[in-house]
């Protein structure tokens, strides 16, 4: 039976306790919130949810949609539903968002309206009731075109030193998202942490290219070396976010697997990552043939996740090492709790290729 959320969450808290999977994280910890969780019909939002339940916290979940994890349906961009929703909360999760595969399907304005005028209310509402923290979900797409060195330069070694510049609507309306929490931070002392999380979706690539090449399962394991994070992980991230974003205030993070690379195999990445890849870990070809696997041609960014985790002190437990060792026990890859809140798709359409059309 796999390890429940309450306890992976104080484990990764507190690594010197030892908690019983019937027992409460807050019972041992003696506090209780009432936590709004923005996005709660979603992927990350469902996770969190499911954590929170299972925890003596009260969380409150707000979405567009219905679901059997949102007790208050509208629009975050609702002043008088973003009020009805603030009442009585403690901390705010902000993970509801219009994402990459509406870029091709929803105009600009919807962008603005749900990502920033909806942010703006949540932040607005946050800083009248007196949260105690503000933490929003952001994204790796903030980085933009950084992800993608010139041909012949060495992968991008992506840490929260580098400047993003976004190539979309989304991009660009979750950076400006991200300057109005650090704005009411500035002027309000509301503390607010960004976290930057790389892919953790089901879906399949909506690259064409990448999923003719590639198998589903064999994209995303390749993936966990720099640029996936599970789900389980992701949500983990979440929760230590509320404890420290008083004692932090501001402040942006990555949050992806941790990668088993160092700046040293970057120029390797760009022209033979197999090699590089068989270096650190000499088991990894074999597991590969014998699924027909095969590691991607080329690498062209990594995600460096080391400031979340010295800040946050959050571990994440899956990264390329685990994901080898449970395609190795046959078994599927990820947690349980992604397999769970499985895949949620983006549309009510049914596009013939690929998971969302790409603009």
């Amino acid at each position: 039976m796999a390890p429940a959320p309450h306890k992976i969450f104080l484990e990764m808290r507190r690594p010197d306790i030892t908690v019983r999977d019937d027992e409460m994280v807050d019972i041992a910890y003696g506090w209780t919130m009432r936590i709004l969780v923005t996005g709660s019909a979603g992927h990350l939002g469902e996770g969190l949810m499911r954590m929170l339940a299972d925890s003596a916290h009260e969380p409150v979940g707000l979405d567009i949609k219905a679901s059997p994890h949102t007790g208050i349906v509208g629009s975050i961009a609702d002043v008088s539903v973003v009020a009805e929703a603030m009442a009585g909360v403690d901390a705010v999760l902000h993970t509801a968002t219009l994402h990459k595969p509406h870029v091709a399907t929803h105009s600009r304005q919807d962008f603005i309206d749900t990502n920033i005028t909806g942010t703006l209310a949540l932040l607005e509402q946050a800083a009248r009731v007196g949260v105690s923290c503000f933490i929003f979900t952001s994204t790796t797409s903030a980085f933009g075109a950084a992800l993608t060195p010139a041909s012949g330069d060495p992968a991008a070694w992506i840490d929260e030193t580098v400047r993003g510049a976004p190539k979309n609507i989304y991009g660009v309306t979750k950076t400006a998202a991200e300057d109005l929490c650090e704005l009411f931070h500035r002027r309000h002392g509301l503390p607010c942490l960004i976290l930057r999380t790389s892919r953790f979706f089901p879906e399949e690539d909506d690259s064409r290219e990448r999923r003719a090449a590639f198998a589903d399962a064999n994209a995303k394991a390749n993936e966990f070396l720099f640029r996936r994070v599970d789900l389980q992980d992701a949500a983990a991230a979440h929760l230590l976010a509320i404890d420290r974003a008083a004692e932090i205030g501001f402040a942006r993070y990555i949050i992806s697997a941790t990668t088993p690379f160092s700046r040293g195999d970057l120029p390797a990445l760009r022209s033979d990552p197999a090699a590089a890849v068989a270096r650190l870990f000499p088991d990894f070809e074999a597991v590969y043939q014998r699924l027909g696997y095969r590691m991607f041609e080329e690498i062209d960014r990594v995600y460096d996740n080391a400031r979340a985790r010295r800040d946050l002190g959050w571990a994440p437990r899956f990264d390329f090492a685990r994901v080898l060792e449970q395609l190795s026990a046959g078994q599927a890859i990820g947690s349980d709790l992604a397999r769970t809140v499985g895949s949620k798709g983006y549309h009510e359409t049914v596009f013939e290729d690929g998971p969302y059309p790409v603009d």
